[in-house]
């Protein structure tokens, strides 16, 4: 993984959140976040944009990162397949000027508290591992143990069967779930698995001040409070925290 690609997926038509993409988080716009962490991380080679979106797209050049085409319509669906988004990518980077990477590190810009010290750790662990992907994962408050099924009466079962009767959280073993902030695997994996979790991927620890998601009006409020408070206790400002585990989903465009 000596070339490294990061890719930003930014469609316009985000229903959850109309517009979320170029609205304003604390200093500057969503997008930018991701945009400035890959271009503080040493191991990124390139940052592409893709995104349908003429608005996204001037947004995204403003804050520096290649927009070098825009992403067709078919690719910008609700139910257009994420790993055909980065795929185009690749397609259209090797035919506009013979670009191939080593391996694409997708940044959702719905993550907007991960670090480049994050972007670079992860880089760094799957050096050290060798692996063939790694992606950020957050220890899971909601534990799949705790979780229930409710049946048409509304009767409760047990959503992942158990036998800790009942359990305190300090006896349940750890759980870890995807944060959809970094997305890190070797492109010709990418090409011949179509999955950004492959046989041998690590997982990369994040803490939870630095997992938070945008997706809702109320995710966004949430985050612009963070946003806005002293640089000293933002989570950009905290120091990076590193483990590994294996695998962990969610992935939006």
């Amino acid at each position: 993984m000596q070339k490294i690609l990061a890719l930003i997926t930014a469609r316009g038509g985000s229903k959850g959140l109309p517009g979320k993409n170029t609205r304003v988080l604390g200093d500057r716009p969503l997008i930018a976040w991701s945009i400035d962490a890959a271009h503080g991380a040493r191991h990124i080679a390139r940052t592409i944009v893709s995104t349908d979106d003429n608005a996204i797209a001037d947004v995204a050049r403003k804050h520096g990162a290649e927009v070098p085409f825009l992403r067709p319509a078919a690719l910008a669906q609700d139910n257009s397949p994420h790993i055909d988004v980065v795929l185009h990518t690749l397609d259209a980077l090797k035919s506009i000027d013979e670009y191939v990477p080593d391996a694409l590190m997708l940044l959702q810009p719905t993550s907007p508290f991960r670090t480049s010290a994050d972007i670079d750790s992860a880089v760094e662990l799957a050096r050290t591992k060798n692996a063939p992907a790694v992606v950020s994962v957050v220890e899971t408050h909601d534990h799949p143990f705790l979780a229930r099924r409710l049946d048409g009466g509304g009767r409760m079962s047990p959503f992942v069967p158990c036998d800790l009767g009942y359990p305190r959280r300090q006896d349940l073993p750890p759980a870890y779930a995807l944060n959809g902030a970094i997305y890190l695997c070797r492109v010709d994996i990418l090409r011949d698995q179509r999955t950004f979790e492959p046989p041998g991927c690590i997982g990369y620890v994040m803490p939870p001040e630095r997992s938070l998601q945008i997706d809702t009006p109320w995710d966004f409020e949430l985050c612009s409070l963070i946003a806005a408070a002293p640089p000293t206790s933002t989570p950009s400002a905290r120091s990076s925290t590193q483990q590994q585990v294996k695998g962990g989903h969610r992935v939006a465009q």
